[in-house]
C-alpha cells in the first residue's frame, strides 16, 4: 500500500514537473532543447505523407464512388464489419432500362433491338466498373489507409513520447541550474545523466520510425502503379465494349426521315467524334435525284417483273404506304412506274408496301 502511495506520489511530482517546464517554455521563461534539424526534416515529411495521403485517399473514394450518402453507408458497413448491400451501379441501372425498354418495343423492331445492345454494353461496362473499384480498394485504398491506421500511429505515439522526455531533459536541466547543495547538485546530475540517456533512446526509436517513411513512399509508388493499371484495364474495356458495340449498330441501317434531323434549329452545326470503325451506316437518300441501285435492281424496274428477295436488317414502316420488315425473311419485290428509284414495292402474304431498296438482297 505504502508503495502504491509513492508511486503515485512520484508520478503527480513528475507530471507537475513536466507542466512546469512546458508553461515556462511557452512564456520564455525556460529554455527548450531543440532537435536534430536531420530529424525535424523527418517529422515534418512524415506529417507531410500523412496529409497528403489522407488527400489522396478521400478524392479516390469520391472517384470510385461520387455519391456521397452510398459512402457513408459503406463506412458504417465497415466498421461494424458487416457487408454492405449488393446494389447495381449506374451503368447497371441505365442497361437494365434499356433492356425493358428493347422488350417493350420488341426485339424484332430495329429501335428494340438496338435499346437491348445498348443496354447489354452498359452492364458490360458496369460490371467492368465493380473489378476497378475492388481492384482499387485492395492495391490502393487498403495500404494508404494501413499506413495512417498503423504506421503512422506508431509515429505519433513515439513521437508524443520523445516529446515526454524531452520535457523530462529540461527539467532536470533546469533543477540542475538551481541546485546549490553539493547533495542537491549530485541527485540533479544524476538525474540529468538518465533524462539524457532516456531522451537519445527514444530520439533513436522516434528516428528510425521516421526513416521508415521512405519504405512507405516505395510502397505507395507500387500501389500506385497498380491503381493505373486496374484503370487502364477499366478503360480499354470500355472502349472495346464501345467499339464492339458500335460495329453492331452499324450493322443497323439508318433510316430516320430528314424531320429528325430539322429537330435541330440554329445555323450553327453540331459535331459528334466517332470511334472509327469498320462497319458503315447504309443511308435512304429522299432525294429524286440520286441512284443507289444496283444492276439486279435496274433490271428489274425495266421488265416491270417481280423478284423474291431476302432482307438484309430490320425496318420500322415510317408510314402506312410502307411495309414493315424483318431481318432474314423473304419477300416478293417488284416495280411500281413512277416510284423513286430508291424504293420497291414489297409484298408479304396480303401484305404490301414499299420498302427501301438497301434493305434487301435479291435473290437469284
Amino acid at each position: 500500500m505504502d508503495f502504491n502511495v509513492k508511486r503515485l506520489a512520484a508520478d503527480a511530482g513528475t507530471f507537475l514537473s513536466r507542466a512546469v517546464q512546458f508553461t515556462e517554455e511557452k512564456f520564455g521563461q525556460a529554455e527548450k532543447t531543440e532537435l536534430d534539424a536531420h530529424l525535424e526534416n523527418l517529422l515534418v515529411r512524415a506529417e507531410n505523407t500523412k496529409q497528403w495521403t489522407e488527400r489522396i485517399m478521400k478524392q479516390t473514394e469520391v472517384l470510385l464512388q461520387p455519391n456521397p450518402n452510398v459512402r457513408l453507408e459503406e463506412f458504417v458497413y465497415e466498421k461494424l464489419e458487416k457487408k454492405a448491400p449488393t446494389r447495381m451501379n449506374n451503368h447497371e441501372l441505365l442497361g437494365q432500362s434499356m433492356i425493358e425498354s428493347g422488350n417493350e418495343f420488341g426485339p424484332g423492331t430495329a429501335y428494340g433491338n438496338a435499346l437491348t445492345k445498348c443496354g447489354e454494353t452498359e452492364k458490360q461496362i458496369g460490371g467492368a466498373e465493380r473489378e476497378l473499384i475492388q481492384s482499387a480498394a485492395i492495391n490502393f485504398l487498403t495500404p494508404f489507409r494501413n499506413f495512417l491506421e498503423g504506421d503512422f500511429k506508431t509515429i505519433l505515439k513515439e513521437r508524443k513520447l520523445l516529446q515526454v522526455k524531452r520535457l523530462d531533459l529540461d527539467a532536470a536541466k533546469t533543477r540542475l541550474k538551481k541546485a546549490r547543495m553539493a547533495d542537491a547538485r549530485a541527485a540533479a546530475e544524476q538525474e540529468l545523466r538518465m533524462t539524457q540517456s532516456e531522451f537519445d533512446r527514444q530520439a533513436e526509436i522516434t528516428r528510425l520510425l521516421l526513416e521508415g517513411v521512405s519504405s512507405t513512399h516505395a510502397h505507395h509508388l507500387r500501389c500506385l502503379n497498380d491503381f493505373v493499371e486496374a484503370q487502364t484495364t477499366y478503360y480499354a474495356q470500355c472502349y472495346q465494349y464501345m467499339v464492339d458495340l458500335q460495329k453492331q449498330l452499324g450493322s443497323f441501317p439508318s433510316s430516320f426521315s430528314n424531320n429528325n434531323q430539322s429537330s435541330v434549329s440554329g445555323g450553327a452545326s453540331i459535331s459528334v467524334p466517332t470511334i472509327p470503325v469498320t462497319a458503315s451506316l447504309p443511308s435512304v437518300s429522299a432525294g429524286h435525284g440520286s441512284s443507289t441501285a444496283s444492276g439486279g435492281f435496274s433490271e428489274l424496274r425495266s421488265s416491270n417483273g417481280s423478284r423474291k428477295a431476302r432482307v438484309l436488317y430490320d425496318y420500322d414502316a415510317a408510314s402506312s404506304s410502307e411495309l414493315s420488315l424483318l431481318a432474314d425473311e423473304v419477300i416478293t419485290v417488284s416495280s411500281v412506274p413512277g416510284m423513286d428509284s430508291d424504293w420497291l414495292m414489297g409484298e408479304r402474304g396480303n401484305q404490301k408496301g414499299k420498302v427501301p431498296i438497301t434493305y434487301l438482297e435479291l435473290l437469284n
